[in-house]
This record gives structure tokens, C-alpha cells and sequence, in this order.
């Protein structure tokens, strides 16, 4: 029979206060998700109020623990990870009209099925070809096309393969034009029926040659429709500007958006300056009725005690804003320290740059600086860019010089610009005209930043 005892062991484990927590959390986060977190925050705490003038650090109390520098110590122990903990407060009618009153002002965008539903609603079919057209909108994907055969569809659903002919029919005459297809091939070739017809140039390559039109082979396409190269490359420009994804438009995931949360610009003087945008942050105060309630004599110990939960709640959130604020504004005064000459001549000149590098001359931890970056938006003379974008490794010139992979990038992509269309360079050549300029690269390095900016191998670049 075994033998059971007890043991005792005494460990130390550190762990990571809520506030911190949520300093971490809100570092993090994109401007959305901060504008979400804060959102929520207001609806949960009565006392937080929303206000139109900066945020006043007035309301915040000192506190060793909830300083950049204990952030800091504690960032190692911490995994990436969203943690959002809910809390429950009591609710009050003005605080349930004014979350209402919020509900109520969101607009959604229109989806790819409402917008073909309300075309539906307003076609004057058999109730058969109603439902069979209904059915067909229910399995359309993202991209609007249906993917799936209509034996298959009428099969499971129980509807007569002449009702599905007709609805799909009737769904591929709907805007946008193109949806309703099997797959791409078919949306262009409705696209060109409903702009043009069937008769042209352009329907024919499409239906007959699109394997041809993919690798360039122009005169191939030329000779088999009797028409001249020329021709055929005009009529693959006008194919080109067809969509591939007709139902893109009413994607709900597309990319909103993008507002900056660092502007780079030069003062009167012509020297480098970082400010913050902040407008389109929540300003957040400590409402003072709920303050001067604690001290009232009148009021009740566990509404007290609630307000005071509440208060601290308050605080610790304005304060781990100021705190994501002051640490992107000090890691983009880094930035312009470390790259003026991208700034004043532009992206072939962005060197290379560690996290580590920013996080020493900070006095704080790399993954610190990693979270504080993570979805962070600069406009930089030369446009809109991710934070994280300046930072990359690179390579040594031959006099010298660094240069990151985007400045590489750019070299490359200059060289492909400035290529003669009908002997374009291939990647020994490219790697070769690098190596001039004094980048020297290995040619499947080549191969692989070509791919990163999308440009066709050599011999589907040449046209004739």
C-alpha cells in the first residue's frame, strides 16, 4: 500500500500588479483599441468624464509603482497578451441613456449582402427564384463569388436546379459587376459582358488566352486572334484595370483608416521636432462631484468605498495614457536622432537601427520598446509609415556607409523602374547593379525583396 505524507515548500514568484497590467495593455495598443478601452471605461466608471481640452495630469497621483521605470522592471515578466478585465458597476438610468445614446450613433458599414439584399427586395421575381437567389447571397464569400456548384447547393437546400440557373443569373446582373462568379476568370469576363460585350478583343483574351495574358506572351495572343501586338496590349492595360475582387468594397475587415500618432516636421529654424497628434484621443478627468462625495458626511461607507475603487480606476487610466504618450514621443525624438537623413533625403537612406539601440539610450527594456511601437503610425515628410518600419538591419557599402534592407528595397526598386520594358533586368543583373553602388547583395537576396515588393520575375515583366 502506498504511503501518503504532506510537504511543505516555500517559493518566491513575482507577479503583476492589475494596474500594470493594464499600463502594459494600454502601451500596446493601437489607436483604435486605446479609443475602445477608454470607451469601455467610461461606461463602466461613473466618474470618469470625457472632456475637450488636453488631458490633466492634475488627476494623477504619484506613485513609484505606476512609473515608467517600474513598467519597465516588470516588462520581462510579462507575456503579450490582451488582458481585459471586466468590471461590474452599479447602473444609473442617465448612465443607461448615455450608453444607449452611444450604441445608437455607431453606423455600420453596409456589407456585400445588404447591399445585394436591397436589390433583391426591389426585383419582381417568382417566389421560387426569390429563395434560390437568397440562398445564393447566403454562401457568396468576401470576395462575392460563389465557390460552390449549384448541383451541390440545390442539393443540400432541396431547390430545382432551373430556379438556381435563373437566380444566379439574376444576382450576376446586380451591382457591383462581377459577383456571382466561380472564381476570378468568370467575374472579368462578367465584368467585360456588362461594360462592353462579347464581341470585343478584350472578352476574348480573357476567355480564351488569360494563361498567355498572365506571362505577356503578346505576340502568341496577337497571331491567334489576327490582330496586332500593339492591340493586344492596349486591350491588356484595359483588363488590368478590372477589379479581381468585386465584393472588396464591402469588406467589413478592410483597412481603416489610418491616423497618424506622431508627426515629424521641421520648425522655423529647419531642425527635426516629433509631436504628438493626440486629437483623436479621449481627454479623460476625475469628475470633482464624485470626489467632493467621499468627503460628505452623509454618504454611505460602501458607496465611499466604491467611489474610492472607482477614483483609483480613474487615475491609474490617465495616468498609463500620459505614460504611452510620453514614452512614443520620447522614442520618436530617437528616431530623428538616428536617421536625419532619411528624413531630408528619404527612404534609400534609412540606416539600420535596433530596438536594443533605442531601449539602452532610453534606460528601458527592448520589449518595452517593441510594445510601445506595436501599431504605431508616423507622418514623416516622406509619407505615412509604421513606427516599427525604422527599425531593420542592413548592410555596409563599400565606402562605408549603412544602408538598411528598405533602403536596399528602394535601390531595387529604382533600378526595375528604370528598366527598358522590353529587356528587363534579371536578378543576376540587378544583383550585379547593386554590387556598383556598392550594395552587395547575394542574388537570392535579390529574389527575395523583389518578391517583397511585388515585381514579377524578369521574363513576365518584358512586353513587346
Amino acid at each position: 500500500m502506498a504511503n501518503v505524507s504532506l510537504h511543505q515548500s516555500l517559493s518566491q514568484q513575482q507577479t503583476l500588479a492589475p494596474q500594470m497590467r493594464k499600463s502594459l495593455e494600454i502601451l500596446q495598443a493601437s489607436t483604435l483599441e486605446l479609443t475602445q478601452l477608454v470607451q469601455q471605461a467610461l461606461e463602466t466608471n461613473p466618474v470618469l468624464e470625457d472632456l475637450t481640452e488636453n488631458i490633466s495630469l492634475d488627476d494623477v497621483d504619484p506613485d513609484p509603482e505606476d512609473s515608467l521605470e517600474y513598467l519597465n522592471q516588470t516588462d520581462d515578466d510579462w507575456r503579450d497578451r490582451t488582458i481585459i478585465e471586466g468590471k461590474s458597476s452599479p447602473w444609473t438610468s442617465e448612465d443607461e441613456e448615455r450608453r444607449q445614446r452611444i450604441y445608437d450613433s455607431i453606423v455600420a458599414p453596409e456589407t456585400l449582402q445588404q447591399h445585394i439584399q436591397h436589390q433583391l427586395d426591389q426585383s419582381m421575381v417568382e417566389p421560387e427564384i426569390r429563395e434560390a437567389a437568397q440562398a445564393i447571397l447566403g454562401n457568396l464569400d468576401e470576395r462575392g463569388f460563389l465557390d460552390l456548384p449549384l448541383d451541390s447547393l440545390g442539393m443540400r437546400l432541396g431547390l430545382r436546379p432551373k430556379h438556381l440557373k435563373e437566380a444566379l443569373k439574376l444576382v450576376q446582373s446586380f451591382d457591383p459587376a462581377g459577383i456571382g462568379a466561380s472564381g476570378i476568370p468568370e467575374s472579368l469576363l462578367l465584368q467585360l459582358e456588362r461594360s462592353s460585350g462579347k464581341d470585343t478583343i478584350e472578352y476574348k483574351i480573357v476567355r480564351d488566352h488569360l494563361e498567355d495574358l498572365a506571362r505577356k506572351r503578346h505576340p502568341q495572343i496577337a497571331r491567334a486572334l489576327g490582330t496586332t501586338v500593339e492591340r493586344v496590349a492596349e486591350a491588356a492595360s484595359r483588363i488590368g484595370r478590372l477589379t479581381p475582387n468585386p465584393g472588396g468594397e464591402y469588406d467589413p475587415t478592410g483597412n481603416p483608416y489610418i491616423l497618424p500618432d506622431v508627426v515629424i516636421e521641421r520648425d522655423d529654424d529647419g531642425r527635426w521636432y516629433a509631436r504628438l497628434t493626440g486629437e483623436h484621443l479621449p481627454n479623460l478627468r476625475i469628475n470633482d462631484f464624485y470626489k467632493d462625495m467621499i468627503g460628505k458626511n452623509g454618504t454611505d461607507a460602501k458607496a465611499r468605498q466604491f467611489l474610492r475603487d472607482q477614483i483609483r480606476d480613474g487615475r491609474s487610466l490617465i495616468h498609463a495614457i500620459s505614460l504611452r504618450q510620453e514614452t512614443i514621443l520620447a522614442i520618436a525624438h530617437k528616431l530623428i536622432e538616428h536617421q536625419p537623413l532619411f528624413l531630408t533625403k528619404g527612404p534609400r537612406h534609412l540606416r539600420p537601427l535596433t530596438m536594443n539601440d533605442i531601449a539602452d539610450e532610453l534606460s528601458l527594456h527592448a520589449t518595452t520598446i517593441s510594445r510601445a511601437v506595436a501599431s504605431k503610425y508616423v507622418l514623416t515628410p516622406h509619407g505615412l509609415m509604421e513606427m516599427r518600419a525604422f527599425f531593420a538591419t542592413g548592410y555596409q557599402t563599400s565606402d562605408g556607409t549603412e544602408v538598411s534592407n528598405a533602403g536596399v528595397r528602394e535601390a531595387l526598386q529604382q533600378l526595375v523602374a528604370a528598366e527598358n520594358p522590353a529587356k528587363p533586368l534579371s536578378d543576376e543583373v540587378l544583383m550585379k547593379a547593386l554590387d556598383k553602388q556598392g550594395i552587395t547583395v547575394a542574388r537570392r537576396t535579390v529574389a527575395k525583396y523583389r518578391e517583397q515588393l511585388n515585381i514579377l520575375p524578369s521574363h513576365l515583366r518584358k512586353t513587346f
